[in-house]
């Protein structure tokens, strides 16, 4: 269901400042505030993901989706990522299928079939619509990218495929790294906890082997078609889900030979279909929930 809020008060009303309207959105629980140009204008774009993502003091959200125009015919919209601490992603998984419902449903596109500009590249989605609703998303991902030159990530030989990594903790792990639209390290394990997560994925997505940053995913392969993923984002931290994260996690899988193309990805509030098919390119299929419609108080944003 998708409710309106309102977030009018005395002070706004009384300064006459001029209301920001923003969407929230969610997919799977990695959740995001939605603008259009009219609301985030000209301003700082990183200091308005810091103010409007805080958890206590702000909305509240793993980053912000912005609609913008396309910059080249070869698409029909750009979709920006800004993360929580402000820093610029160039793809996300879950956000552009929320991105992707959002900018039909508001007309922004008129078919169910389109193209997104990100950093990351085109990406085409595919709308599963009931009554003129969407329902699901499938997105053509693009092909992965193995070459450690272009994910990035230092050291010798082409790819990053069960290598091993030691950390500054003297903890050493297996790691395989792609670059799926964004840089992604997967770790295999026999088991999953929110501890594990948090301590080890931001001294994984900060090492020097990974002079970009590296997003983090923590995987258990329960049979050949199953596997679970929990991730640790670059720039947001600990997330419900990531998109690009378990379509990184399924290619590597399948790469060390522990599963086969097709593989459902379990994540904490549900999951996603993940084909990686033998041209190389990876497809991902998953829900895409508009939560609800608000305003912000422009002026208290510094």
């Amino acid at each position: 269901m998708f409710f309106s809020l309102l977030l009018y008060n005395k002070r706004q009303i009384k300064l006459g400042c001029e209301p920001m309207e923003f969407t929230k959105v969610h997919g799977l629980g990695n959740d995001f505030i939605l603008l259009e140009p009219e609301a985030y204008g000209q301003q700082d774009v990183a200091a308005l993901a810091v103010k409007l993502c805080d958890r206590h003091t702000g909305v509240g959200a793993d980053g912000l989706l912005l609609t913008a125009s396309p910059t080249t015919g070869a698409a029909d919209i750009r979709m920006r990522i800004i993360n929580q601490d402000g820093s610029e992603a160039e793809m996300c998984g879950n956000g552009i299928r929320c991105f992707a419902r959002y900018v039909y449903e508001r007309g922004l596109v008129l078919q169910p079939t389109f193209r997104i500009e990100t950093k990351g590249g085109i990406m085409t989605p595919y709308l599963t619509l009931e009554n003129g609703r969407v329902t699901a998303v499938r997105v053509d991902m693009g092909p992965v990218i193995f070459d450690r030159a272009r994910i990035p990530a230092l050291g010798s030989g082409r790819c990053v495929l069960a290598e091993p990594l030691q950390l500054e903790d003297g903890s050493r792990w297996t790691v395989t790294s792609v670059l799926m639209g964004v840089p992604h390290t997967v770790i295999f394990l026999d088991s999953l906890s929110d501890e594990l997560v948090q301590n080890i994925g931001p001294k994984v997505e900060k090492n020097a082997m990974f002079p970009q940053g590296t997003n983090v995913n923590f995987v258990v392969v329960h049979h050949r078609g199953d596997i679970e993923v929990r991730t640790w984002e670059r720039g947001a931290g600990a997330t419900l889900a990531c998109g690009t994260g378990c379509c990184a996690a399924v290619v590597a899988v399948c790469q060390n030979g522990y599963t086969d193309r097709n593989v459902t990805v379990h994540l904490r509030l549900g999951d996603l279909q993940v084909a990686y098919r033998e041209d190389g390119h990876v497809w991902m299929t998953g829900p895409a929930e508009l939560v609800y419609h608000g305003v912000w108080e422009t002026d208290s944003i510094d």
